[in-house]
């Protein structure tokens, strides 16, 4: 097929001369004064519809018609002597193909500030998660304690975070006290008395140990509570027994100004209980929210021991409880020699109630809780 074209090109081409070679022998360079022949590289001419190309040769010409024999192109090229070389369109889409990865590649790049660190390298392709990926994990938050910060843990409704200390306590008993609750050790009589140091007077005068005494025994008072300092004279009115009765005691009452849960008398020998003096110009125990069975801690030596009010006295003294009251604080109990001078500190618990009154579990309870609460100033 070659040869037969050959055949067809005229034995010379004006100034080019007749064309010499075979079929197949490689292209030559053009004689003095010609042209050297175009690249065998250059690519075929484009296809119908497609753009011009966009270079052309340094100092080339376009050719300004067709060539001898009638065909077009620029004589002394390839393409007139190889029309069957297949033209490589191909290099150019790969070109193409790899210029449009090379762009998109610098338009994904991070942006460097001038002066800014060097980006850090970038993760393996293998560990980059995208949006809605099932393994993606969740954002982090500081963990505000300080101790770590990564993934919040997920936590169950209703339960508090592993961080977090539950509370077991509410109000004012919460706190170191909570703490002290949660040991079980029982309020020393040196935290209460510490507690009652000061004096800030509820009653307007004071008040007599004994008749004939100097009165010189204020009431004092904070929020939680009313107290005073005073002796120890025991008290056997009530219900008679054994140890308190008319026969034992020269001013026994069989009498007390609040009755148990059975409606009789208080029993003195059985149940601890404070006598409150009655109501006067110098105070009014009702005022100050004491009345029949609100708690009392009784403070003497080391020994702290609860009771209750039971009984109200005479108006113009003050220092006195039961029978029960003064054995628990290992005071001598006779009736009639019995009692201490001095060292008693009485605290009552304002608004507190015990019921029935002569429940003496109950009131110890009650009684170590608002005593914990009175020490820690709540």
């Amino acid at each position: 097929m070659l040869s037969h074209r050959t055949a067809e090109l005229p034995a010379a081409s004006g100034k080019f001369g007749p064309v010499a070679r075979g079929p197949l022998s490689p292209p030559s360079r053009a004689g003095a004064g010609g042209r050297a022949g175009r690249s065998r590289n250059r690519p075929g001419p484009p296809a119908p519809g497609s753009a011009p190309p966009r270079h052309r040769a340094r100092g080339g010409r376009a050719p300004s018609g067709p060539a001898q024999g009638g065909r077009a192109g620029v004589s002394g090229t390839d393409e007139a002597e190889c029309p069957s070389m297949p033209p490589r369109r191909g290099h150019i889409v790969r070109v193409q193909s790899l210029t449009l990865v090379a762009a998109s590649a610098a338009l994904l790049a991070p942006t460097t500030f001038p002066g800014a660190p060097p980006p850090p390298l970038p993760e393996p392709p293998a560990q980059l998660l995208l949006p809605g990926a099932p393994d993606r994990p969740g954002p982090l938050r500081a963990d505000r304690s300080g101790v770590r910060i990564g993934p919040v843990p997920h936590v169950p409704a209703g339960q508090p975070a592993p961080h977090v200390r539950q509370r077991t306590d509410s109000g004012p008993e919460a706190g170191p006290r909570a703490q002290r609750d949660a040991s079980g050790s029982p309020v020393r009589a040196a935290d209460l008395l510490a507690r009652v140091r000061d004096c800030d007077p509820v009653s307007r005068g004071r008040y007599r140990s004994d008749a004939g005494a100097p009165a010189g025994i204020p009431v004092c008072g904070t929020k939680e509570a009313v107290y005073w300092k005073a002796d120890l004279d025991v008290d056997c009115d009530g219900r008679p027994g054994d140890r308190c009765n008319s026969g034992t005691d020269p001013h026994f009452s069989p009498a007390t100004a609040y009755t148990g849960s059975d409606g009789r008398p208080l029993d003195a020998e059985r149940l601890p209980y404070v006598v409150v003096p009655g109501p006067s110009d110098t105070w009014d125990h009702r005022e100050d929210g004491v009345r029949g069975g609100s708690l009392a801690a009784l403070v003497h030596g080391d020994r702290v021991r609860y009771a209750v009010v039971g009984d109200v006295g005479p108006s113009d003294l003050i220092g006195e409880a039961s029978y029960a009251a003064a054995r628990s604080l290992g005071i001598p109990a006779d009736p009639e020699g019995g009692g201490v001078a001095s060292d008693v500190t009485y605290i009552v618990f304002k608004g507190s109630q015990v019921e029935p009154i002569d429940d003496t579990a109950a009131a110890e309870k009650a009684g170590e809780r608002l005593a914990r609460r009175f020490v820690d100033g709540g």
